[in-house]
C-alpha cells in the first residue's frame, strides 16, 4: 500500500504532496471554496467541520493523474479521525432547544463529514470515524490496512480532521493498494504530518 497524494490545511497554509498551494494563517473554507471554482451549493449549508473535510477532499482528489472515477466507488473506504468533533453545532443545537433547528441537528454528530465527502464523490465502501485526542499516526495506519486489506478495498482516504472555534488542523490522504508514491507506514503518516508539507525535502 502507498500514499498516492496527501493534503494538510493548517496555520502554515495549504499544501498538497509537498507544495504549498496557499500561504497564510487565517484561510477560510469559504475562499478556499471560491478558488476552486465549485458550484456546489449545499456547501454553504454545513457546518465548519464538514467544510473543511469537504475542502480538503476537493484539493486531495483534484489531481489530474489521481484518476478516482476509474475505481470502483463500492471499493473506496473513508477513515476520519477528529478530537473536537462537531462541538460548535452541538452547542448552538443545545442553545436551540426550546425550537430545535433540523438544520443543525443533521450536523451534531462528526461522522456526517464522511457522508458529505461520499455524497459528493460517489464513494461506497466501507466508513469509519473516530474521536481521538490528536492525530495518531500508529492508530490510523492500523485502521486505514484493516479497511483495505479486511475488506477488499482498493483505496481509502484517510486522515485527521480537527476545527476549534477559529483552529483549524487537516491532513487527509489518499491510501491505494499499488502505485507511485510513499510506503503507507504509520512513521511516514506522522513525519508527513509534521513535516513534509513545508519542506522541500519530503519524505523517504
Amino acid at each position: 500500500m502507498v500514499i498516492s497524494h496527501w493534503v494538510v490545511i493548517n496555520k502554515k497554509g495549504l499544501s498538497r504532496d509537498n507544495t504549498l498551494l496557499k500561504d497564510g494563517d487565517n484561510l477560510s473554507p469559504g475562499e478556499l471554496y471560491n478558488d476552486l471554482h465549485c458550484k456546489y451549493p449545499k456547501f454553504f449549508k454545513m457546518d465548519k467541520l464538514c467544510k473543511w473535510a469537504w475542502i480538503a477532499a476537493e484539493y486531495l482528489l483534484s489531481g489530474n493523474d489521481l484518476r478516482y472515477e476509474r475505481i470502483d466507488k463500492h471499493k473506496i473506504a473513508l477513515a476520519l479521525t477528529t478530537s473536537q468533533g462537531c462541538l460548535d453545532v452541538d452547542q448552538r443545537y443545545y442553545e436551540s432547544i426550546g425550537m430545535p433547528s433540523p438544520s443543525l441537528f443533521v450536523y451534531t454528530l462528526p461522522n456526517i463529514m464522511l457522508g458529505e465527502i461520499s455524497i459528493r464523490h460517489g464513494f461506497k465502501g466501507e466508513q469509519v470515524c473516530l474521536m481521538r485526542e490528536g492525530f495518531d499516526a500508529p492508530e490510523l495506519h492500523f485502521i486505514t490496512e484493516g479497511l483495505v486489506n479486511d475488506n477488499d478495498m482498493d483505496a481509502c482516504l484517510c486522515g485527521w480532521v480537527n476545527v476549534a472555534d477559529e483552529g483549524y488542523d487537516i491532513c487527509l490522504l489518499w491510501i491505494t493498494r499499488e502505485g507511485k508514491g510513499v510506503n503507507f507506514t504509520s512513521a511516514a503518516l506522522q513525519e508527513l504530518y509534521n513535516y513534509a508539507s513545508y519542506t522541500s525535502q519530503g519524505i523517504n
